[in-house]
């Protein structure tokens, strides 16, 4: 589905008192990707990692249960998931009966695979399970620069010295994109790893500022990013990782990388 008009995007909703799938509202990816000059054979490889902070559900004796969940959305899927609707499904199973954690994960597995288009992983963690980790990297808001150009993204602005080969991670907390349907901010630091031709912080720090005003999907921004680097700099080795606060109980964590690349972990950062 591509028409957001017949969806509760941007509307007041009941929500909902009873498990019920069809509330996921799947997004073809091919749109935006289409925009970006991306054909059939994608130029990375990557998953959308979610974490769901609200998952509760009824036992067999109908006590309720409180648990973490990890969604793991394939990047190659033909389509993402929207967010809202997540939410909403995510409750729809609040007054629902399972008779153990794995029988709802099966179902959660299921109902969301079905929407993605692709295999979905979901694992059901306990609360108390959650650490709070620092993105790694060299932290570049720092920089002593001057911005008056708040969007749209200009990749102009991306420098490589072609002379000075490196291998470094680089993470800005500075990232902030809008959602292209209620315009509400979404907040995210992003992590940059690459190994090639040394990236210019200043440029890269701009470029990252020109998403401000920017509105998009999480996983269409950090596509974006993705290829404008590559294109800008042709590094040997590239992954772009974005770590968005949450909203309603989720977050999303967008993460692209050159193929042959390994996924990532999965870290809880302070601002998540």
């Amino acid at each position: 589905m591509t028409d957001l008009s017949d969806t509760n995007l941007g509307k007041a909703v009941d929500y909902p008192t009873a498990y019920d799938p069809t509330l996921l509202h799947p997004i073809a990816r091919s749109v935006a990707r289409t925009a970006l000059g991306i054909g059939d054979e994608l130029p990375f490889h990557g998953v959308d990692v979610w974490n769901a902070y609200e998952l509760s559900w009824l036992d067999a004796r109908g006590k309720p249960k409180v648990a973490l969940a990890e969604f793991r959305v394939p990047a190659a899927s033909p389509n993402l998931i929207e967010s809202k609707s997540f939410k909403l499904y995510l409750g729809s199973h609040h007054q629902a009966r399972y008779a153990d954690p794995e029988a709802l994960r099966a179902r959660l597995a299921h109902d969301l695979s079905a929407a993605a288009g692709a295999p979905v992983s979901a694992v059901i963690t306990p609360v108390h399970s959650g650490l709070i980790e620092a993105l790694p990297g060299e932290v570049i808001d720092d920089l002593p620069l001057a911005i008056d150009r708040y969007g749209p993204p200009d990749a102009s602005v991306l420098r490589c010295d072609e002379q000075t080969k490196v291998e470094e991670t680089l993470v800005s907390h500075l990232l902030k994109s809008n959602c292209p349907v209620t315009g509400q901010p979404d907040w995210a630091s992003v992590q940059v790893a690459y190994q090639g031709p040394r990236i210019d912080r200043a440029g890269l720090l701009r470029y990252l500022v020109g998403f401000r005003t920017h509105a998009d999907f999480h996983e269409a921004c950090v596509e974006r990013i993705f290829l404008d680097l590559q294109r800008a700099c042709a590094p040997v080795r590239l992954s772009v990782y974005a770590r968005y606060t949450r909203r309603g109980g989720l977050d999303i964590n967008p993460f692209r990388t050159t193929p042959g690349g390994p996924l990532p972990g999965n870290p809880r950062t302070a601002r998540q």
